[in-house]
């Protein structure tokens, strides 16, 4: 009895489910009456086989949309939750993600009265549902996240398919800041296929949502961290043979700003001690050769750094990092600074050979620049021997004015009863004297020209160090207020 029973119950269940095929051929062929319209499958018992048994005839209809009027678009309705920021390539201009992407859209081709079939929501497996060819454009590689091979249907015909998506997406990255910039990245998110006639994709959840959600849930960051997202919605149109063919494409944006703790200890603080210490060398007297040696070996030492902090530098063709520029800054500094010393050394310790300073430069060195740079021209001291020709007194010992006062006939009490003899040898005595005072006077006259060289060359050395330091300070400002911009937006 209860085998006739059971083969009974089968055949007024297969009974039914012709019936509903045949209503959906019906009301797909028939547009205007059944535009909206929905099929109700029943169930015979209020378990989970009697559902499925329902539902048999209608999982074979998978290939197609699932509306009964092809004309009537299918809404999409989408989100996704950030899980992970796996990383960023600036050089391949990529973009590593991992997100759980939520879809969900209407099924016309059957619903069931829960109370009747014993459940509101089952889970079937995902290829034997007709499912939307969502894609996205900017993927750049094949997903190599696990397949959940079930979607969830509820009762009213919703189909829920909620799966792991890791994303290789290319991304336009603005790396001129680094490492203070903000990179945002787009995810456009349409189907490959059907236009917007026949699919319509929305967004299923506020942005102000996801991103809190993404921020709760985000557990691999990295050197990255999520700012926010955005998300806009439009058609792009494509033109086949002179008619216009609109996709519907839904955009997210996704903001990340690098964490920059890294590359500041690393990178900028090193510079900037190095840079340091190469402003205060000015502070080395220059006549000395060790100015110019330790100049040369921070130079070395810094030229080293750059070649040990290479591969932290991001490299892509487009632009120029501004680090890249603060580096060339600080190199091309120590340079300039060990050029100045060449150049003043080489003024002072030669300073000798030079001829008497020109009347212009004097003025505008030793004058102007010297009381510009509080060091203003000693004044010169007087001479012990001057210039007889200049009709100066000059302080000679007593031998020269004896025998002045011999060569001259005036009388002397010491040399009274001297013969020529001795006169003789004073006259040459005199002459002597005479060669000796114009050498001293000679050398005072060189001395003084070397001074004034060396006056030059103190008065340049401070005048181009405080060149030094303005432009170290406009160019820091300059960087620093570029990042601290690009950090805060």
């Amino acid at each position: 009895m209860a085998a006739k029973d059971f083969s009974k119950m089968e055949s007024q269940r297969w009974s039914v489910s012709s019936h509903q095929v045949l209503f959906i051929i019906c009301c797909m062929m028939v547009q205007a009456p059944c535009l909206r319209c929905k099929i109700v499958v029943n169930c015979t018992n209020p378990n989970t086989i009697s559902l499925l048994a329902a539902l048999e005839n209608v999982m074979k209809l998978y290939s197609i949309r699932p509306v009964m009027n092809l004309s009537t678009p299918t809404n999409i309705s989408m989100y996704f939750t950030l899980y992970g920021i796996l990383g960023v390539e600036e050089k391949a201009q990529l973009l590593n993600t991992y997100i759980w992407l939520v879809k969900e859209w209407e099924n016309e081709f059957f619903s069931w009265d829960p109370v009747q079939c014993g459940s509101a929501n089952i889970s079937l497996p995902r290829e034997r549902f007709w499912s939307p060819d969502v894609v996205i454009n900017e993927f750049m590689d094949q997903s190599t996240a696990p397949i959940i091979p079930y979607v969830y249907i509820k009762h009213t015909g919703k189909v829920l398919d909620a799966n792991p998506v890791r994303v290789v997406s290319s991304c336009n990255m603005a790396i001129y800041t680094f490492p203070f910039d903000v990179q945002n990245c787009t995810l456009t998110f349409r189907s490959y296929i059907h236009h917007v006639s026949d699919i319509r994709i929305i967004l299923g959840k506020k942005v102000e949502d996801i991103l809190k959600r993404s921020i709760s849930v985000l557990s691999t960051e990295g050197e990255w961290e999520l700012m926010d997202i955005k998300s806009s919605k439009f058609k792009l149109s494509t033109f086949n043979q002179g008619e216009s063919n609109p996709y519907d494409e839904l955009c997210f944006y996704i903001v990340l700003r690098r964490r920059a703790t890294l590359y500041v200890v690393n990178l900028l603080i090193p510079s900037f001690f190095l840079i340091t210490v190469d402003l205060f060398s000015f502070l080395l007297p220059p006549q000395n050769v060790d100015r110019s040696s330790f100049k040369m070996s921070l130079i070395f030492g810094y030229s080293v750094f750059l070649l040990i902090v290479n591969d932290l530098l991001p490299v892509t063709g487009s632009t120029i990092p501004l680090i890249n520029v603060f580096f060339a800054i600080c190199l091309a500094l120590m340079v300039a600074s060990l050029l100045e010393t060449i150049l003043i050394t080489n003024l002072l310790v030669g300073s000798s050979n030079f001829h008497p300073v020109p009347g212009w430069v004097r003025v505008l060195v030793l004058h102007f620049m010297g009381n510009l740079v509080w060091l203003p021209q000693k004044s010169r001291e007087d001479k012990i021997i001057r210039n007889p020709v200049a009709g100066a007194d000059v302080k000679v010992c007593p031998l020269v004015t004896v025998e002045r006062q011999v060569q001259t006939g005036e009388p002397g009490e010491m040399w009274a009863e001297a013969g020529d003899p001795a006169l003789a040898e004073l006259r040459n005595l005199g002459n002597d004297l005479h060669s000796i005072r114009l050498h001293v006077a000679q050398h005072v006259d060189g001395n003084q020209i070397s001074q004034d060289w060396m006056q030059v060359g103190y008065i340049l050395d401070r005048l181009l160090f405080g060149v030094y330091c303005i432009f170290i300070t406009f160019s820091f400002i300059v960087i620093l207020s570029i990042w601290c911009n690009s950090y805060n937006q």
